[in-house]
């Protein structure tokens, strides 16, 4: 029972940045977005986060600048493809290098240094004065429920934003006049224009919540899985978040389920190692973009749901008329 319950503790934690990542991306690509640095604002929200939590002492400062280097980023981003309206394919790349090497120096000073993980929400909850401890104590008491108490209810702060962000965004998307002004948008921004639609405004807004999310999910690897400054401490999560969104067809709900998919594979790995196997660590180590390259190919198979869901303007560059 214990052992389970571990299992499940870590592939949530696996999985959360994973989801924060793809849940902006979606939201980026449903306006017609294709934004390929997401693996370059992560790593900036992870150096950025961690630098703040270090010099502060407050992981929730450090939280707050990982989100704002997100947003930063993606500003440029922005900037580059929809005001001049550069490739979006080929910038998107060059974030990702301008953020893995930029990471890289801001994080040299800070590399050894001791982590300041962000407390747990019953932890977190117990500092407000007067309601503060009741409410922490009940979360205590649902905790301690086998297998799933802990899962559900001793998790850190960000593990619930990330389950309320896909909620949200389901709401938002397919729910509200906002959301489908967006979509349509992604699906026809000639149309979206001709209807008095501010195509460039609403595609920034998306591209800014993209780099807050993908930022906030930076924070989190730096500040909550693996409290500590590494060099490239994404490890390619931002690629998979990527694939994920097209796994998930655009839909946020699917997407969830994806990203504690891709969350298992990666725990899955893990454990097959400490149980020595005999196979290669290597091999097991390449196990979730081995899963994400097999998923890519199942999905390109059915060529007809892919098309049925994918924003039509996705990727193309919008000028509107002057």
């Amino acid at each position: 029972m214990l052992i389970a319950e571990s299992i499940l503790l870590t592939i949530a934690t696996a999985a959360t940045p994973l989801l924060l990542a793809a849940i902006g991306e979606l939201v980026v690509e449903r306006s017609g977005v294709l934004n390929l640095g997401v693996e370059g604002m992560m790593v900036m929200g992870a150096v950025c986060g961690f630098a703040a939590a270090a010099l502060t002492g407050s992981p929730w400062i450090g939280m707050l600048a990982a989100i704002l280097a997100g947003v930063l980023f993606s500003l440029l981003f922005g900037f580059l493809t929809l005001t001049i309206a550069t490739n979006q394919v080929a910038t998107g790349l060059s974030l990702t290098l301008l953020g893995l090497g930029l990471s890289s120096m801001i994080g040299e000073a800070f590399v050894g240094s001791p982590g300041v993980k962000l407390p747990t929400l019953a932890n977190g909850i117990a500092e407000i004065p007067l309601v503060g401890q009741p409410v922490a104590g009940l979360l205590d008491l649902l905790a301690g429920i086998p297998l799933i108490g802990r899962v559900l209810f001793a998790q850190d702060p960000i593990f619930y934003i990330s389950i309320a962000l896909v909620i949200g965004v389901t709401w938002f998307l397919f729910h509200t006049r906002a959301g489908l002004v967006l979509r349509s948008v992604g699906d026809n921004h000639a149309s979206a224009h001709a209807l008095g639609t501010n195509v460039i405004g609403i595609r920034y807004l998306a591209v800014m919540f993209g780099g807050a999310c993908a930022g906030l999910a930076g924070g989190h690897l730096s500040l909550v899985y693996t409290p500590q400054w590494v060099e490239n401490m994404t490890a390619g999560r931002g690629w998979i978040a990527l694939a994920l969104v097209v796994f998930a067809s655009w839909r946020p709900l699917r997407l969830l389920a994806g990203a504690y998919l891709f969350g298992a594979v990666s725990i899955g790995q893990l454990h097959a190692q400490a149980l020595g196997l005999g196979i290669p660590s290597q091999l097991l180590s390449s196990l979730p973009y081995l899963a994400t390259v097999l998923v890519l190919v199942l999905i390109s198979r059915n060529r007809r749901l892919t098309m049925m869901n994918t924003p039509a303007s996705l990727g193309q560059p919008f000028v509107p008329d002057r």
